[in-house]
């Protein structure tokens, strides 16, 4: 099932790759901070044609359309079509295809495409994650020798201020810290080593699907910063390290009432 996920999302990888005067194609959704393109609607109609192919009995949650009613019955692939479109529209190579397939709940397969460097990273529950078909582990490092990546929940303001308290918190007790505009990439590249943890105070399911279970599949922890598991019916923080690093969430100033 993984092999075949992922030869269509590397069809619909082409589709991003050639995609021209990007300018033109994009509208603004809920605030100027929240784009969408044209590519972002037609990426999304052909993987929901093609996944349901695969899967006829599945549910399509996915960014732009119609939303499931209930992704945690049954079976649901939860999509983002081009995860970083403010990236996207704006010439920043850092964005991705996003598909996960879960059951009941459960996170079973999980691939993310970055069409722009060509690194599909995949995970299947139990078999272990994998960047262009090599296996990847999360790094052994502490935070104090690493980085770690975050996200400014764009949609929410209201957590503007506890997003940098608690990114001050970290970086006091790290060597670096990046915010990269993909949060399905940030996962990965946590779940690869390139970074130590990553943090959003919220994201929904598309954003985060796939790239849970290859934290999981690579050795790593994810949670929400209540300590919580994920939800996959609505928004929610997330919380993802290596094994090393993980309980540094219950030493940080988080905003407990927020989550």
């Amino acid at each position: 099932m993984v092999d075949k996920i992922a030869a269509i999302v590397k069809e619909a990888g082409q589709m991003v790759r050639s995609a021209q005067d990007i300018g033109a194609h994009t509208h603004t959704k809920t605030s100027d901070a929240d784009l969408v393109t044209d590519y972002d609607v037609a990426v999304e109609q052909f993987l929901r044609r093609e996944l349901l192919s695969l899967l006829p009995e599945a549910v399509f949650y996915g960014e732009e359309g119609e939303k499931a009613p209930d992704p945690t019955r049954g079976w649901a692939f939860i999509v983002d079509p081009i995860d970083g479109t403010t990236n996207f529209v704006r010439g920043i190579r850092q964005s991705a295809i996003s598909v996960a397939l879960a059951k009941d709940g459960d996170l079973r397969w999980g691939v993310v495409y970055d069409p722009g460097k060509e690194e599909l990273f995949t995970a299947e529950r139990g078999c272990g994650a994998f960047l262009n078909g090599r296996p990847i582990h999360v790094s052994a490092r502490p935070l104090a020798k690493g980085i770690f990546i975050m996200g400014t929940a764009i949609y929410r303001r209201e957590y503007l201020r506890p997003t940098m308290e608690l990114a001050t918190a970290l970086f006091a007790r790290s060597c670096d810290f990046r915010r990269l505009g993909s949060a399905a990439l940030d996962l990965c590249y946590v779940a690869c080593g390139r970074g130590e943890l990553f943090f959003e105070y919220s994201l929904c399911p598309w954003d985060f699907a796939a790239g849970a279970l290859l934290i999981e599949e690579a050795g790593g922890r994810v949670s929400t910063m209540a300590g919580t598991p994920l939800r996959l019916d609505r928004r929610c923080s997330v919380w993802a390290s290596n094994a090393e690093n993980f309980s540094l969430l219950a030493e940080l100033p988080v905003e407990r009432n927020l989550l």
